[in-house]
């Protein structure tokens, strides 16, 4: 066995390049705002989705739907994330992904200050000092509109969420590259300070600004943090942005909607070329449990479970934050450990196995009976929330480091779209249709059981308990599918060699001809580090740009 080396830690910072240094460095300070100013804007629009159903059923004195309403609007809101993430597709190809990085989370700010604005306009104020209601079902302070008006506004800020999530995971690949190695650490250390910001956002925003302004008004710092992060971003280098000059003139007289519709054909088309990679291939096909399943499991732990315990146990839906915050805290300390441990821990299935181990910890809430208003009980959850997202985060990230360098490898071999975006489009689809279904249908379940019993102490036993129980099994066995898996810390796995990096090959086309290829093919740049290329991330869907790369790259290589 291996022995850990703290000269390891510095060895993995001098991987990296000066230039590439001065990127991850602005990079990580933009993605610590971004991800504060979510965490006060998600975990707000929960609380307060939470509150106001409850406060309607309360006042028409009518069968609770609390949940099940903000299982829809969660649900939503992943599904116009995907269409978010299509959309900017040609915007990349057109602009550096720095400038529609900037100008993406800029929108998504002044988005996220719509209901703000509704709730002003309505007749809604900051919480009252001292406020102390006969129910606490009443939230007299809110502004006086249809709860249901929420659930279009977090949509529409769910295109921009899609859109800024995209290219945050596009710029990691264009940075570093091909090599598994400077991968899994960018992302580890990447992932190590988000967590920290959202950490400090989640608690913040349930232990200051949602106890000071109400959840109504506690995200007004949200427009703020992303106007700063979209100042900083816009100085990231250029990265890998090049683009030949006879494609781009052509490019731009491209109509934008048109390019917009090819890429839904596009994506529903690459959704259906990844299920067959991922169906019909030994390498691939756990990553469906591995990934899409696991990440379904971590989504509901967070946005599902918290606010029912939080509202429902403890009686205050702010404190579902604190559960979130002690979730991020945990998500922090396994990017940690991928981080110091990538050298003796070579592959994801260590950290899926434990993952899949530590969501059994879940069993103890239907069983658990804290004092009602007690928020040190909320922290006993946050408490227990930790080594079951430690877990996940762990092998997320080392899992998002293999797919984009093992498939990475696969890009020449499809002539029409990318194999990795492909594979990632239908991953990530496949867990939107899960959490898009059955998050809406889990509440409804919660909400029925709550109304007959008085309490959801049994949903909880059935959509904690029974449901984590299914996921983790599916996640362990799945970890023992590929070749060379079975050992308990394996080095390789499908006999791989992934510490390499990728040879880039010129595929610049400045001649006439290439420029009439072009234009009868319909293809656009060949900038490595597009959206369909290897620089995809685990989250990324699918752009327009690959009918033609693939076999341009692969006669180029035939020269080479």
């Amino acid at each position: 066995m291996g022995k850990f080396n703290f000269s390891e830690v510095k060895e993995s910072w001098r991987m990296f390049s000066p230039e590439e240094k001065r990127n991850i460095a602005i990079y990580i300070c933009g993605i610590m705002l971004y991800k504060f100013g979510l965490e006060a804007f998600n975990g707000s629009i929960t609380a307060l989705a939470t509150n106001r159903y409850d406060w309607e059923a309360w006042k028409t004195d009518s069968a609770q739907k609390t949940f099940e309403r903000v299982g829809l609007l969660q649900g939503l809101n992943q599904a116009f994330q995907c269409v978010g993430s299509i959309l900017i597709g040609p915007l990349i190809k057109r602009f550096p992904t720095k400038a529609v990085l900037s100008v993406s989370i800029f929108c998504f700010g002044i988005l996220t200050a719509i209901l703000l604005i509704v709730d002003a306009a309505t007749g809604g104020s900051f919480k009252p000092a001292g406020w102390d209601p006969e129910s606490e079902d009443d939230f007299g302070y809110y502004g006086n509109y249809n709860s249901d008006a929420i659930i279009p506004i977090y949509c529409i800020s769910g295109i921009a969420y899609g859109m800024v999530e995209l290219i945050r995971r596009v710029i990691p690949r264009d940075i570093v590259g091909g090599n598994v190695q400077k991968l899994r650490r960018m992302d580890a250390l990447v992932h190590i300070f988000y967590e920290v910001a959202g950490t400090a956002g989640a608690f913040c925003t349930a232990l200051a600004l949602i106890p000071r302004f109400g959840n109504n008004y506690s995200f007004l710092i949200t427009p703020i943090f992303f106007t700063l992060a979209s100042i900083i971003w816009y100085f990231v280098s250029n990265l890998n942005y090049t683009r030949a000059t006879a494609l781009e003139r052509a490019e731009r007289k491209k109509n934008y909607f048109l390019m917009i519709g090819e890429g839904f054909m596009f994506f529903f088309k690459s959704v259906y070329v990844g299920g067959k990679i991922l169906l019909t291939n030994r390498r691939y096909i756990w990553l469906l449990p591995g990934y899409s399943v696991a990440l379904y499991g971590h989504r509901y732990l967070e946005n599902g479970i918290s606010p029912q315990i939080a509202r429902r146990y403890l009686g205050n839906s702010a404190w579902s934050q604190i559960m979130v915050g002690g979730s991020n805290f945990g998500e922090l300390l396994g990017a940690g450990f991928v981080f110091l441990f990538t050298n003796f821990i070579q592959t994801p299935m260590p950290w899926l196995r434990l993952d899949a181990l530590f969501l059994l910890i879940v069993w103890y809430l239907p069983y658990w009976y804290p004092t009602r208003g007690n928020v040190n009980d909320a922290w006993k959850v946050a408490g227990t929330f930790i080594p079951v997202s430690f877990g996940w985060a762990a092998g997320d990230v080392s899992l998002a480091a293999y797919i984009q360098a093992s498939l990475a490898r696969l890009e020449a071999q499809n002539h029409e779209v990318s194999a990795l975006g492909s594979v990632m489009a239908c991953l990530y689809s496949t867990y939107i249709v899960i959490y898009a279904i059955g998050q809406p249908l889990l509440g409804r379940y919660v909400d029925s059981v709550n109304s007959s019993t008085g309490s959801i102490r049994p949903a909880i036993k059935n959509i904690a308990g029974v449901q984590f129980t299914i996921i983790s099994v599916l996640v362990f066995c799945s970890t023992f599918i590929p070749q060379g898996a079975i050992a308990f810390n394996p080095k390789m796995l499908n006999e791989e060699q992934l510490d390499a990096d990728l040879e880039k090959p010129d595929v610049r086309a400045d001649s006439d001809e290439d420029l009439k290829k072009y234009q009868h093919n319909g293809t656009i740049d060949d900038r490595r580090g597009s959206v369909t290329r290897a620089s995809v991330g685990v989250e990324d869907t699918f752009s327009p740009d690959l009918p033609v790369i693939a076999e341009r790259e692969k006669t180029t290589l035939a020269k080479v």
